[in-house]
């Protein structure tokens, strides 16, 4: 699909010249989730910011500077990924909450993409994965929306091939750093989390329906990419997950205060 340079635009694509990405974006924030060929690496099913601050797609562009040698970890004016996630949750990605623990999915095994802008993007990412002599598929569809700070996600979970009701779901936000900037609203529906990255301040949230959340967590750790903030929830009778997840970027000039972040998820909650 060609994107014009200068028009906004939701987009999504497999990106097999950078190990199988999947990446995502519209008028306001981007995003990437990795693929097979990093299966045995670090890399998980955590989700990956990065962070723009241009209105136009940036994707397929950052992705083609990368490889010719101008790295997209490095803000030209356009943006940039300075966003650490390895195997952690990164921006809203799922694990199972098992016995007070998050057990995660690898990278995701396939890739379908049902609708590819301008004003709306879905796709779907499945992952698939054993734990404690159990097996477990995830199908993850992902809508994003022109104009939104959060994309919304819904997923279906199979346990040993059946549908997995009441499953223990951890919806995640890494923390970066400490954890003094935490705020949380479980009656309306969501959590956030403020830090700064090169100087600016950067929000990531969830946001849920209020009546699904079972508890809220925190997971504080020593060792690098492992602390967390979660909503715990769990699959309803369809074996489904429901919610949205994103960022705001100081950089960007539109929220540049925890407390507008904040704001906007509540706001969205309505």
């Amino acid at each position: 699909m060609a994107v014009p340079a200068t028009e906004a635009a939701t987009y999504c694509r497999f990106v097999p010249e950078r190990a199988d990405d999947f990446a995502w974006e519209n008028d306001k924030i981007a995003f990437r989730a990795y693929g097979p060929a990093l299966r045995e690496k670090a890399e998980d099913s955590g989700f990956d910011c990065w962070l723009k601050r241009v209105d136009y797609p940036i994707i397929d562009k950052w992705y083609a500077g990368n490889a010719a040698g101008q790295s997209y970890h490095v803000d030209h004016g356009e943006g940039y990924d300075p966003y650490k996630v390895g195997a952690s949750r990164g921006c809203g990605g799922l694990a199972l909450w098992i016995d007070g623990e998050m057990v995660s999915s690898d990278v995701y095994t396939a890739w379908e993409i049902l609708q590819n802008g301008p004003e709306q993007s879905v796709f779907v990412l499945t992952y698939e994965w054993s734990h404690a002599g159990d097996s477990y598929k995830e199908a993850k569809q992902i809508t994003i929306k022109l104009g939104e700070r959060l994309f919304h996600s819904k997923s279906t979970f199979w346990k040993n091939g059946e549908l997995a009701t009441d499953l223990p779901i951890a919806i995640g936000l890494v923390m970066h750093g400490k954890a003094d900037d935490i705020s949380k609203d479980l009656k309306a529906g969501w959590i956030s989390y403020w830090e700064t990255l090169d100087g600016d301040g950067l929000g990531t949230g969830v946001v849920i329906d209020p009546t699904r959340i079972e508890s809220f967590e925190l997971i504080e750790s020593k060792v690098k990419l492992e602390s967390h903030v979660l909503v715990i929830t769990k699959t309803d009778a369809s074996g489904q997950v429901e919610y949205a997840t994103g960022y705001g970027w100081e950089r960007a000039g539109e929220v540049t205060t925890p407390a507008q972040w904040n704001d906007y998820l509540a706001t969205f909650n309505k």
